[in-house]
């Protein structure tokens, strides 16, 4: 039975300043490196076989982060299609994971919000305006994109890339973003447009599911994975 395990990415430098960040490629805070690190050692023990991030730095770093405590002692690494870039020694390959990252799994694009500061923004365009922005599954800010865009491009890249894997048994880390997390955990919890409202997704606190069959099961935090 496969596990599906995953992470927001650690606090930005942007979350830390109450800024929406959106495709804007800014690092991790101080704070978010040591929770990604925590994440890793409460998913240490875990054997993936399979790690898929966003394109966006933040969601790479808390990765390989997380990574760099993990008991199995395997190498994470970034798959090339470049031949270039590609392991030719099988031995090799035996001992790293590998790595995929893609644009599908970015956080949701806040278009013409992005770089601007949050209270700010509820001061001009009035809290709720700000609120249905951020929360609402079909309107999107100004020039971005909507939950519901987002979700049309996150959940066929999960359903296509990702379940393939977890059905064939395999261990997979996922580490991205709220928005692209949320897309995900919607579709497999079965969440309404109003419910997937108020869902808040921490950063660097893993989620697990389970493989059961055909479905994805939520593994409740307390329980052993």
């Amino acid at each position: 039975m496969g596990i599906l395990v995953l992470v927001r990415h650690g606090k930005s430098e942007w979350n830390k300043r109450n800024i929406f960040t959106g495709w804007v490629d800014i690092p991790l805070s101080p704070e978010g490196i040591d929770e990604a690190l925590e994440c890793g050692r409460e998913i240490a023990h875990i054997p993936f076989d399979v790690i898929f991030t966003s394109t966006l730095n933040r969601a790479m770093s808390t990765a390989m982060l997380a990574m760099s405590v993990h008991d199995e002692g395997k190498v994470p690494c970034f798959m090339s299609d470049d031949k270039r870039g590609q392991v030719a020694d099988k031995k090799t390959l035996e001992t790293l994971i590998p790595v995929y990252s893609a644009w599908e799994l970015n956080e949701r694009m806040y278009g013409e919000l992005q770089g601007r500061d949050k209270d700010a923004c509820r001061k001009e365009f009035g809290e709720e305006q700000v609120k249905i922005w951020r929360r609402s599954f079909a309107t999107p800010p100004p020039g971005g994109e909507s939950l519901k865009e987002t979700t049309e491009r996150t959940l066929p890249y999960f359903e296509e890339k990702i379940v393939p894997y977890l059905k064939k048994g395999k261990n997979v880390l996922i580490s991205a973003h709220g928005n692209s997390l949320r897309a995900i955990v919607k579709r497999l919890d079965g969440l309404s447009d109003d419910e997937i409202l108020h869902l808040e997704i921490p950063t660097g606190r893993p989620i697990a599911y389970r493989m059961e069959g055909e479905e994805l099961k939520k593994i409740p935090p307390d329980a052993a994975l």
